[in-house]
């Protein structure tokens, strides 16, 4: 549960002005005085000062010395509560844009040390192993168009395999033997330094 960051004295003046807006005491009635309060409250006495400060502040009661606090708007009761909801929700909708920066942050590092890892991992890669990664483009005058890898046997004719592909901006990785080519596609496929001379021949010659 998300901790009141209210001070106690805010609270108070909050319960005060709802129970006025509730009608438990009507404009122009005097209700219990600092020290009553202090006690159904549990608080200090300088605590429920500073909660009617707050209210005397918006016109909601008057402090009369001696005399007690009276009720003196209606309308000053919805006002200061009306405000500071909204107070609230303008603190609340700061603090969620803080956080949404700080995960960002922290997902921007991340994303950092990935890439820095694959660049790495790539470069190595391609030092030990005889093998690259190219990409295709699916276009309209493919001819396996709507078939299958496995229906086509590209890996038997080219020495290639399909690895992930792209679609929609979305990518799918190991798609196996059921990929269908499909027009806008971007396959991603793995071979010998001839690969991508023999992906394209073999499925648009």
């Amino acid at each position: 549960m998300k901790k009141d960051s209210n001070p106690i004295y805010k609270n108070i003046a909050l319960d005060l002005a709802n129970k006025i807006i509730k009608g438990e005491w009507q404009v122009g009635e005097r209700i219990s005085g600092r020290s009553t309060l202090a006690g159904i409250y549990n608080v200090s006495p300088e605590t429920i000062r500073r909660a009617i400060a707050l209210l005397e502040g918006m016109d909601v009661v008057s402090s009369i010395r001696g005399s007690g606090i009276k009720v003196m708007s209606l309308s000053a009761a919805e006002k200061f509560i009306s405000r500071n909801n909204d107070n609230e929700h303008i603190k609340a909708a700061k603090e969620n844009v803080f956080n949404i920066i700080n995960e960002k942050k922290k997902l921007d590092k991340e994303l950092e040390e990935n890439l820095n890892k694959i660049s790495d991992f790539i470069e190595r890669f391609n030092n030990i192993s005889p093998f690259l990664l190219i990409e295709v483009n699916i276009k309209d005058n493919c001819k396996v168009l709507g078939k299958k890898v496995n229906e086509i046997q590209l890996w038997q004719h080219t020495r290639a395999t399909i690895i992930a592909y792209r679609r929609e901006g979305n990518t799918v990785v190991s798609p196996g033997p059921d990929y269908i080519f499909t027009t806008g596609d971007t396959i991603v496929v793995i071979g010998n330094d001839e690969v991508y001379d023999k992906v394209c021949d073999f499925i648009y010659n």
